[in-house]
């Protein structure tokens, strides 16, 4: 058995280990009270304190703030509140003709003590909708958010302690080592945000105690725009959706796919809406956010100087200032295929175009790199956007929009391969956190009794009518 006393924070697994019967065995109506709880500190008691820690951590606008961190969270505890009682009834199922006498159903219980490691791009977003999920489950829950954003995580941190007792739910902050060390310990469920790459890690530390996960990941994203697509209206949704968080979201469209004939078109659509959204500067926007980390500015920044060496076209943007950590909204064409813009998973406000002569060459280019987490389709071809579905494969599609199927609680969100394993929100979410448990129950007589031991011929030939008849 292992030894884990040398774990910093085993004391604090222990007490949840012992506590998860109790809190797993929690009736609807005090499930339904900790929810309400959840959603009275985060859009009344600290909804002010959440808009000054994210303009502090990534000069988010208040309005993004609203939108994107708690609209989203209360409107996974409305959803959650609302079928909670459907989600933790049994679900009878059928009883085959050869187990009559029994009855079956699925008993949804909680996995046990859950690890939440969330990132830092939507904090608060990306740490209380999974943590709904696991409290509408029945789960016991440490979380651990991200470093980057220091005071999204110091209050939540104060959040989670004003509501819940650390036996329940608790939240460690620090840097890599806590992960590290949480990894080590034989948790029931990994919830894991972020990076392929960090993502490989986890599961490799999950898979030593056998833990599930949900890893939520991302990748390159791809945008298509065929002739038939109303320009005006891609360029303006495309604009909201990749500069929005200033580009430091995991299903942004990473890169568009467009038919030469009407590159042209789109990117002067494209100008036109940014000066709309952001004016002719958008570094003294309030509606345009900053880079997260020097790191991370200095990343892009690199990004675009190998755009410049490999002499791609600058057709808007591409001016910095590290002192700020701003990067303006930017975008460039020309990119040879060697280009780091091309290469790796951008997260920033910078959208490479690349063209196609054909719908088959743009499904092959796509094909060519790993599965996405989203992919995007403007067309108003139903011949073109079918064709493309099933060619294909992504974690999740918009069609003549992009980001939105996020924020529909009735579909699964998540990706596929590397762009991630599990599905959340909704349903998906408190399944996620549950086990699937199989019951049946024995009634009377069992038929199945006849076939007992010890076997004769005539016990064959029954065994032989109930393959062929039942």
């Amino acid at each position: 058995m292992d030894d884990f006393s040398n774990n910093p924070y085993y004391d604090l697994f222990s007490k949840q280990s012992i506590n998860q019967y109790a809190v797993g065995n929690r009736t609807y109506k005090e499930r339904l009270k900790t929810l309400t709880n959840l959603q009275q500190a985060i859009e009344g008691t600290y909804r002010t304190q959440i808009q000054d820690a994210l303009h502090k951590d990534l000069g988010k606008p208040v309005l993004e703030t609203e939108l994107t961190e708690i609209y989203a969270i209360v409107g996974d505890i409305k959803h959650a509140k609302k079928h909670l009682r459907q989600w933790m009834r049994k679900q009878s199922v059928e009883t085959p003709m050869a187990l009559l006498g029994s009855s079956a159903y699925i008993k949804y219980e909680p996995k046990g003590v859950c690890l939440l490691i969330s990132p830092w791009n939507f904090p608060f977003n990306l740490t209380f909708g999974p943590l709904v999920s696991a409290i509408a489950a029945g789960n016991t829950v440490i979380i651990k958010p991200s470093e980057m954003t220091p005071n999204s995580s110091a209050l939540m941190a104060k959040i989670v302690a004003d509501i819940f007792p650390e036996d329940e739910v608790a939240v460690l902050q620090g840097e890599v080592d806590v992960s590290t060390q949480l990894l080590k310990l034989p948790f029931n469920h990994i919830f894991f945000t972020g990076s392929p790459q960090v993502g490989k890690i986890v599961m490799k530390a999950a898979s030593q105690h056998l833990a599930s996960v949900t890893l939520e990941l991302g990748g390159k994203s791809p945008t298509i725009i065929d002739q038939t697509a109303n320009i005006d209206k891609a360029a303006k949704k495309i604009m909201w959706a990749k500069f929005l968080n200033c580009g430091q979201i995991c299903v942004s469209p990473d890169y568009v796919l467009i038919d030469e004939h009407v590159k042209a078109q789109f990117i002067d659509a494209c100008k036109k809406w940014l000066q709309t959204f952001y004016n002719d500067n958008p570094k003294a926007s309030a509606s345009y956010g900053r880079i997260v980390t020097d790191k991370h500015f200095e990343r892009l920044s690199s990004y675009l100087d190998n755009a410049k060496t490999l002499n791609a076209k600058f057709e808007v943007g591409g001016d910095t200032d590290s002192t700020s950590k701003y990067i303006a909204p930017t975008i460039i064409s020309d990119l040879k295929p060697e280009a780091q813009l091309l290469e790796d998973e951008i997260f920033g406000p910078i959208l490479p175009i690349v063209t196609y002569d054909s719908l088959d060459m743009a499904m092959a280019y796509i094909n060519s790199k790993p599965r996405p987490l989203a992919l995007y389709i403007y067309s108003k071809s139903k011949a073109n956007t079918n064709t493309i579905l099933n060619n294909t494969r992504a974690g999740g599609t918009c069609i003549n929009n992009s980001v939105l199927h996020y924020t529909n609680h009735n579909l699964p969100f998540g990706g596929v391969n590397n762009s991630g394993i599990g599905k959340s929100h909704g349903f998906f979410g408190f399944k996620a956190f549950s086990n699937e448990r199989a019951v049946m129950k024995q009634h009377t007589f069992g038929v199945t009794e006849l076939l007992f031991p010890p076997y004769s011929g005539f016990k064959e030939k029954l065994a032989r009518l109930t393959i062929k008849w039942f």
